[in-house]
Parts: C-alpha cells; structure tokens; sequence
C-alpha cells in the first residue's frame, strides 16, 4: 500500500512527537520509529522551571506522553536511551546506539524526520564546567537543579542571562526563598522587546528583590571553599550556592552536518515551506531549522514550542501526500515575570532600525478594563506599523492583566495583513470585567490611525530630549502632576486652561506637546493646530519619556 512506509523520527520533544501522531492519524500502515536521545519524550519543558518552584508540585504533570502512552496510543515504535548517530542518504539508512545496552544497529527508513532541537549555550569561560553550574533543558537537568534548592543549602543563586528561561528561573528561585542576582549582558532583558518596554520589567525584578546586573558580562566563574563565585567585567563578584546559565540556545546541527544537509545563514537546518531539507527524503522541524520571518522576511531561529509542533504536522501532513506549507513565523510569545505579563509579536524596533524598514510607531497605556470595574490595572502597548499604508508590523505589552489577550488578537491581525485602520473596526468583547467599549486594541488603531489621517502629528522622546530653538515643551497635565515630575524645560498650561489662554503663545514655533499618557495631549494638539499653531504630540506620554530615559528605578551594576 502506497501508506506502507517506514518513518524514522529522530527527538522525540515537541516537534517529533507531533510529527509522530500525526503520521499515525494519517496511516494505520506506516510503521513509524520514534528515536530520543534521553529518557523521556513529549514533555512540557516550557514547564520546567514552574516545577522548580513549586507553581507544578506534580513532575507528572510534565510527562504528556510517555513512552508506553505513545506505544499503546499511537502505536509508534518508541526507544528512548538511543542516539543516532550517523545517516547514510544514499543507503537510506541510520546508525543507532543503545545508550542504555551499549550496542549499535542500522535502521532503514524511507521519510526521515530530524528534531533535534536546540542546546544550550555554555559560553568559553572559565569555571563553566563546575559543579555548581547548570543549564536547564531537560528532566534530568530540573531534576538537579530542584535537588539543590530542595537540600536547604541553597541561599544565593546567579541567573547568567535574561532572556525567557533566566527570568522563568529568577521567579522561581525567587518564590523558594533564594535570593537571586541576574546578570545580563545587553542593556535590557527579554530581547525581543524594545528597551522601554523592557523598563517596567527591570523594575518588577527590582521590586522582588532581584539585584540585576545589565550591560555586564561574565568573565570568569571560580570555586570556592563552600560556593562559587562569579566575576563581572563590571569588577564585582558574586557569591553563588547554584549558578544557572541561560544565555541562549543554538541549533542541534551535528547529525544534518555530518549527513551533508545544507545549514542556512543563521546555522540552522535550512527546509523548504513543506519542513523538507536539502534532501527531500529527509524533514527536519523544531528549534534546529531556519524559517522565514512573516514581517521581513529574512531567515531567523524561533525556538518556540508553537512552532514546532505545527511544523511537526506540516512535515507529516506532506510526506502523505498533502499540500501542508508552514506559512513562516512572526515570533509570538509571552513570559510571566512574577506579577507582570510581557508579550509580543511581529518585529521590534531594534530590528526593523537595523534591516533599514520604514515604520511608526504609538504607545497607549489603556486600562485592562473598564475603570469603574474593580480591579482594572493599567497596562503599556506599543504598536509598530508601515508609515504609508498602516500595515501592522509588530506590537509588544506589559501589564498585569490582559496582556494575552490583546498580543493574541493583534498576532492575528499582523497574520492577516490588516492595518491600523482595521484595528479601529474589530469587534471585540466587552463587559465591565473583561474589557472596556474601546478595548486597547482598538484604541491603538484610533491612535495609529489618527496619524495617518492627519489629524494629529508625533513626536517621539528623541525629539524632546533634544529640541529644535524654535519649539517649545508643553506640559498639558495639572500642576500637581507636573511638580511630581516633569520634562527638563518644558512650560505648563494644564488642557482645560489652554484655549484661553491662547493670546499668549508664539505662532512662530512649534509646540512639543505631552500630557501622562497622551490623550490629553492629543486634545490639546487637536486646540492648537485648529487655531493655526504648529503642535506634535508626545506618544505615550511622561510615561513613555521616563521609561526610555531612565527616570523609573533603575537596577544597580
């Protein structure tokens, strides 16, 4: 029967095992091969670091599948403690090594599924290799990092990086008693945000105790007496009873690389949109292949676990014979930082400065609902979008509630090619609870759109902290507001107070408006251009001004 196939899946996390039911759903005939390195497959190591600290009390949570679950579900062949490794593409065949008898035997396979996902990065330095250090990958590794912190010796941890796992593991250190430094060697954590939207973080972290180290590296880590000590390039050392080293991941490639499949740009394994590699007998899918970004369109590392089971679909959906393409990535994602939510989508700023993309962008610090509901908790929006025709290209938040909820609906906005004018149009939920009439979304497009329309121009923190001789700072907040704080030179003539006193202001400038958020100053730009002055509007407000110059808490180096 043309079902009658032999599939070798090789990693059985996420993507491979995907791959593996779904090459089950789609044929009784096949006989389908699940090889894992390690003990386990089909776990949730998003979760690892939630059992750490105690959020998931049960490991078994963790275990989706089992290997004698799969057996008997989806009649996969599973052997866990094997390795492959070598591929013979001309003979169609694999080298496999029982980790656990020590014997090695050869495999034939007509499809061969590669996810081998992505290691962690153990940086070149001295010291990386001790006891005390860990990375966090696997059920093997959770398992000793919790035997440290359950032993009751653990009293000062080190979380070298900032990225998802480090803040993950920083919580959780955290919520067990563990007094945490972070240390990062960017300016910002969690990278794929902008830096201001990363600032309500840093001061989240700060607020819990956290004692963050930005802009510095690791030079060295050394073993003492009854601990480890790591040395920052900024001249400080820190104690540590448990080292954690989160610094990123790079692609599993030695097995493609030693079987002559081609590598893209980014040192991934290149596939095409159907997850087939260089050789079309063999797929690969997961945290080791390059996509395509949705937004820009160059070839980028997403090692998110969404991703990598859709692709494990997509690779069994085609070898069956079905027109499954992965229809590139746009990078969506959210991590929990103790009481804050920090999710996005689509490209930051960084990088679409640093590919040359024209853009815009507006911030808006909505409510999560409304108001007079209890509970409503402020949260900060940015969206980013082409400055000509209102494209979305990519939006980031943070906030305690809701977050989610709007990344998601603009994920699906950014994939559906609308525009901020769209924005203004969705209908979505709303009660009291839950939202608000205008929900932020749509108060982002009303934004956006706004200046697009013409009917108010911006003005971005750069243009303030450095203004023209011909343009004025205007606060429009109230007095009490503005001696709380307020932009260096600016005058104050609150909104309600401004058209009378209209007379008394320069038609030969231009006036850089700001009020907290930037709806007031909004109104007050909509007064001023209306009786023939120039004005431009602050997007987002102080607030936006103090996260990107700094005038929140900022950690200690």
């Amino acid at each position: 029967m043309a079902d009658k196939k032999r599939i070798i899946i090789i990693g059985g996390v996420a993507g491979g095992a995907s791959a593996a039911a779904r090459a089950r759903r789609l044929s009784e005939e096949a006989e389908i091969i699940l090889i894992e390195r390690g003990e386990h497959i089909s776990f949730a190591n998003c979760g690892l670091p939630y059992h750490i600290g105690g959020q998931i009390p049960d490991r078994n949570r963790l275990l989706v599948q089992t290997p004698e679950s799969m057996t008997r579900r989806f009649a996969v062949d599973v052997r866990v403690r094997s390795e492959v490794t070598h591929i013979d593409r001309k003979a169609k065949t694999v080298t496999v090594s029982d980790l656990a008898k020590g014997q090695t035997s050869e495999e034939a396979y007509d499809t061969l599924i590669l996810s081998p996902g992505a290691e962690p990065v153990r940086p070149g330095l001295p010291g990386a290799d001790l006891a005390g250090v860990f990375t966090l990958r696997t059920l093997r590794d959770m398992d000793a990092i919790k035997a440290v912190v359950d032993g009751g010796t653990c009293h000062k941890a080190v979380v070298i990086g900032g990225g998802y796992i480090g803040l993950e593991m920083t919580e959780a250190l955290i919520d067990r008693g563990v007094t945490v430094s972070l240390v990062e060697l960017e300016p910002q954590v969690m990278g794929p945000i902008d830096p201001e939207m990363a600032d309500p973080v840093h001061q989240e972290l700060s607020l819990h105790g956290v004692d963050l180290h930005l802009g510095v590296s690791v030079t060295e880590i050394q073993d003492k007496a009854s601990c480890v000590a790591v040395q920052t390039s900024a001249g400080r050392s820190l104690e540590a009873d448990l080292v954690i080293m989160a610094v990123g991941v790079r692609p599993e490639v030695a097995l493609a690389r030693q079987a002559g499949l081609s590598l893209g740009g980014r040192g991934g394994i290149a596939v095409n949109p159907h997850m087939q590699t260089s050789d079309p007998n063999i797929y690969a899918v997961g945290d080791a292949v390059e996509v395509q970004d949705f937004v820009g369109g160059f070839d980028t590392l997403i090692p998110l676990a969404g991703p990598a089971n859709r692709q494990g679909r997509i690779a069994a959906n085609h070898l069956f014979g079905r027109k499954s393409t992965y229809k590139k990535t746009q990078g969506t994602a959210i991590c929990k930082v103790f009481d804050l939510a920090v999710a996005c989508t689509g490209l930051n700023e960084k990088i679409l400065k640093k590919r040359g993309m024209a853009y815009e962008k507006v911030y808006v610090h909505p409510a999560s609902h409304a108001g007079y509901y209890p509970g409503a908790a402020q949260m900060s929006l940015k969206l980013l979008f082409d400055p000509k025709q209102g494209k979305i290209l990519g939006a980031q938040a943070v906030g305690t509630d809701g977050v989610d909820k709007r990344i998601d609906v603009l994920a699906v906005a950014l994939r559906a090619g609308m525009t901020v004018f769209d924005l203004e149009d969705l209908e979505l939920c709303y009660a009291p609870p839950y939202g608000s009439a205008k929900d932020p979304v749509n108060y982002a497009g009303f934004v956006a759109a706004n200046v697009l329309n013409g009917d108010a121009a911006l003005c971005h923190v750069s243009d303030i902290t450095a203004p023209k001789t011909d343009q004025v700072l205007l606060d429009v907040r109230s007095p009490g507001e503005v001696r709380a704080g307020t932009i260096p030179g600016s005058m104050n003539i609150p909104v309600d107070e401004l058209r009378s006193q209209l007379g008394d202001m320069d038609r030969d400038r231009e006036y850089l408006v700001f009020c907290q958020v930037g709806l007031r100053g909004y109104l007050a730009c909509r007064v001023l251009t209306q009786n023939g002055f120039k004005a431009r509007n602050l997007t987002g407000g102080y607030k936006t001004y103090c996260a990107m110059t700094g005038q929140g808490q900022r950690p200690q180096t």
